[in-house]
């Protein structure tokens, strides 16, 4: 069934999943040359040539993703993951009749899924729906906790006929570009993008027709509080700014709002700051003034998300 899912970065020819190694068959390029990518200890792929990369490590560093990691898992953002894995499951849910009696594979890839804190949670609500899931990221270190993790589950994709986890769904952890997708033309039943970069394009190109695609982004007055004690003037996240570029490719279907009163502690606090943009964005002196502050008392704020549902417009 997944022989030719994916296929090779290097020459797109049909790419075979295999315990130690994947291998391309070299089909479509001109030397017939076959590429090979290992398997890493922890389970994950890279699929990521040099050539594609626009730094020496690209993506979140080490230390955002351990700061994300103790954040989320204290579930600061526990509605929002609940959100998505709602959403998706009825999603696929209603699928079409003729998808669903024909026995079509479900595949799902969750792009830009960093250490995997939302994909975790798409595998547990679809167990007995989804036949593969694509958790792509281009930061190498992001893909060895998420792999780590599957792994000790039992997810991961050569654990589901080894480990009599039939009922598990099966993670791919692939280090890849969101630009240049390692997939099948029209493969994907879906996508989703958390707070990630949205390419239309690239993405209508890996769904099936009438794919389904679904985005979380910050929503307007997320943050406030922290925003306005970090920095002198705040801009206020436009949400969805992007929504006429994926008209070409997409029709909207849903759009969900969810938030969260969240009292942090100093620790929360720098945890937060770690894992988003403003710890590079705000003044050295303007972190640590906010830190001292939750010293004594903790520091209020609102967590605010919307997620946008998009279908794959049918190419005419």
């Amino acid at each position: 069934m997944l022989v030719s899912l994916f296929v090779c970065p290097l020459c797109q020819s049909p790419l075979q999943p295999a315990l130690d190694t994947w291998r391309c068959d070299g089909s479509l390029n001109s030397k017939q040359t076959v590429h090979t990518f290992d398997v890493a200890r922890q389970g994950y792929v890279n699929l990521l040539p040099v050539q594609q990369k626009k730094s020496k490590a690209p993506g979140d560093s080490q230390a955002s993703i351990e700061a994300r990691k103790r954040f989320l898992n204290r579930g600061h953002y526990k509605k929002l993951q609940a959100l998505i894995g709602q959403t998706m499951g009825q999603l696929l849910a209603q699928r079409e009749p003729v998808a669903t009696s024909h026995n079509m594979p479900v595949n799902w890839l969750d792009v830009g899924c960093g250490e995997g804190y939302y994909t975790q949670a798409m595998a547990k609500i679809t167990p007995d729906t989804i036949d593969a899931l694509i958790a792509a990221d281009i930061s190498k270190p992001a893909l060895v906790e998420l792999a780590k993790e599957s792994k000790a589950a039992g997810r991961l994709w050569y654990q589901k006929n080894t480990d009599n986890t039939d009922k598990a769904t099966a993670i791919y952890p692939l280090v890849t570009s969101a630009a240049h997708l390692p997939l099948r033309a029209h493969s994907m039943t879906g996508i989703s993008s958390i707070f990630s970069p949205i390419l239309p394009k690239a993405f209508a190109e890996v769904l099936t027709d009438n794919g389904y695609l679904i985005i979380a982004k910050p929503d307007e007055g997320h943050l406030a509080s922290m925003r306005e004690a970090l920095f002198d003037s705040v801009r206020e996240h436009d949400s969805d700014k992007f929504l006429q570029e994926l008209a070409p490719y997409f029709t909207l279907m849903n759009t969900y709002r969810v938030s969260a009163e969240m009292s942090l502690s100093a620790d929360d606090l720098a945890d937060l700051m770690t894992m988003t943009p403003y710890a590079y964005r705000a003044k050295s002196e303007k972190r640590q003034a906010l830190v001292a502050t939750v010293e004594k008392e903790a520091f209020r704020t609102e967590a605010r998300f919307v997620v946008y549902v998009l279908q794959r417009a049918l190419v005419k």
